[in-house]
């Protein structure tokens, strides 16, 4: 079986089934308006709904993908994402610290019982490690 690939810097990426294309268009537009949405408003992360768009479109449509990458204000993200695994302090810190926020409000306002913050605790660490273990700067 012979699959269709789209081809990006440094890797093939499979291209999705007919059917499913335009699918993951519609997913990646409402993951780049979810990330416009949250470039003016505090505790809506952007960078990651721009990296879920920019897979969805890796596998549906070649236009949309390189029009992502070629943005003025995402495409750089993307690209440092793409080249280097690169996370900026502020999206490190915004997404950590809503992860806390998200902890507390759960703890505080939850059902009295300490399971599910602890249960959100043991989820959420291990990404909360993922994202401040990346560099933070592309290198020189």
């Amino acid at each position: 079986m012979s699959e269709r690939l789209i081809i990006t810097d440094h890797c093939p990426v499979p291209a999705a089934r007919p059917y499913a294309r335009p699918l993951l268009i519609a997913f990646g537009w409402l993951c780049v308006a979810l990330g416009a949405i949250g470039v003016v408003t505090p505790g809506l992360p952007t960078t990651i709904f721009i990296i879920i768009a920019a897979w969805a479109f890796a596998r549906s449509s070649r236009r949309f993908h390189d029009w992502l990458y070629r943005h003025r204000v995402f495409g750089p993200a993307l690209l440092d994402w793409e080249r280097h695994r690169v996370i900026p302090v502020k999206a490190k810190v915004m997404a950590v610290s809503m992860m806390g926020l998200s902890i507390a409000v759960v703890a505080v306002l939850g059902a009295g019982s300490w399971m599910a913050p602890a249960i959100m605790a043991a989820c959420l660490s291990p990404v909360a490690l993922y994202i401040l273990t990346r560099a933070s700067r592309a290198p020189i």
